[in-house]
C-alpha cells in the first residue's frame, strides 16, 4: 500500500470536498422550498393545482436524475430560442445545471415526504385546536407543523443522505467536485481501487456527520424521545410527604419495601 500517494490523493479530494458540500447544500435548500409549494399544492384540494403538483412529482421521481441532468445541461442546448434567453448564462454553467437538476428531483420527492408527514398528524388534535378557538395560522404553528416535522424527519434525513451521494453524479456534466476529481485522478494514475478508496471515505464521514445532525434534529423535535427525569435523592422529597415508590424513574433499590397489609377475616 503507498501510503504516500493515498495521502497526496487525500489531500486532492480534500481540496474539493467544499464544493462538494455547497452543491448539496445549494439543491437541498432550493428543493425544500420547492417541495413547501408543492406540497401546499397537493393538499390545497383546488383540483387543477393539486394534479400539476402530482404530475410534477410524477415526472421527477419517475425518470432518472441521470436523464434529467443531462437533458437539463446538454439537450436545451440545442434550442436556439433557449440559448437567445435570459436564463442562458445560468443553464450553461455546469454548476448551476448541477443545482437545479438536483434540486427539482429532490423537491418532488421532499414534497411526498411532508405531505406525508401533514397527513400523519391525528384529526383529533386539528379537532381539539379548532375547539378552543385557535386561528389557522396558530394552528399550523402549534400543531400542525410540529407534528407533521416530527413525522416527516426520519424519511426526510435519508432523502438528504442520498442527495449528498447524488452529488456525485455532477461530474459527468463536468462539475470537479470529489468524484469528478477522482475520475480525473484515475485517468492520470490508473490506480482506481486508491482513489475511489479516499472518495468513499471522504462521502462516509460527510454522511455520518449529517446523520448525526438529524438525529440531533429529532431528538429535539421529538419529547417522547428524552428520558424522564429520577428525583431520586432529591432533598425536601420525604418532607413534602411524597412516597420513593412511586418517584418516576426510581430504580428498584431505592424504592420503597412493600406494605404489610392485615388479613382480612373470613
Amino acid at each position: 500500500m503507498d501510503f504516500a500517494f493515498l495521502a497526496d490523493t487525500m489531500g486532492q479530494l480534500l481540496a474539493v470536498t467544499p464544493l462538494t458540500i455547497e452543491l448539496w447544500l445549494l439543491c437541498i435548500t432550493i428543493g425544500c422550498v420547492i417541495s413547501i409549494f408543492v406540497t401546499w399544492a397537493r393538499v390545497s384540494g383546488v383540483p387543477v393545482v393539486s394534479q400539476l403538483a402530482a404530475a410534477y412529482v410524477f415526472v421527477f421521481r419517475g425518470s432518472p436524475l441521470l436523464i434529467q441532468m443531462f437533458l437539463l445541461y446538454y439537450g436545451l442546448s440545442q434550442f436556439v430560442w433557449v440559448r437567445q434567453s435570459f436564463a442562458w448564462p445560468i443553464l450553461r454553467d455546469p454548476f448551476n445545471s448541477a443545482v437545479i437538476s438536483l434540486a427539482l428531483c429532490t423537491g418532488g420527492y421532499q414534497a411526498e415526504i411532508w405531505r406525508g408527514g401533514l397527513q400523519a398528524v391525528p384529526a383529533r388534535e386539528i379537532e381539539a385546536g379548532r375547539a378552543i378557538g385557535m386561528s389557522r395560522l396558530l394552528l399550523l404553528r402549534r400543531i400542525i407543523a410540529p407534528n407533521a416535522l416530527r413525522q416527516a424527519l426520519p424519511a426526510y434525513s435519508t432523502e438528504i443522505v442520498l442527495m449528498m451521494k447524488s452529488t456525485a453524479l455532477a461530474s459527468l456534466v463536468t462539475v470537479w467536485e470529489v468524484t469528478g476529481t477522482a475520475q480525473r485522478l484515475i485517468s492520470q494514475t490508473y490506480r482506481t481501487f486508491e482513489v475511489f478508496i479516499c472518495a468513499a471515505i471522504i462521502y462516509l464521514v460527510l454522511n455520518f456527520l449529517v446523520i448525526r445532525l438529524m438525529r440531533l434534529l429529532e431528538y429535539m423535535v421529538s419529547p417522547h424521545l428524552r428520558g424522564r427525569p429520577s428525583t431520586v435523592g432529591v432533598p425536601g422529597l420525604a418532607e413534602a410527604g411524597i412516597p420513593k415508590a412511586i418517584v418516576p424513574g426510581a430504580p428498584p433499590e431505592h424504592a420503597a419495601s412493600p406494605v404489610n397489609l392485615p388479613e382480612v377475616p373470613r
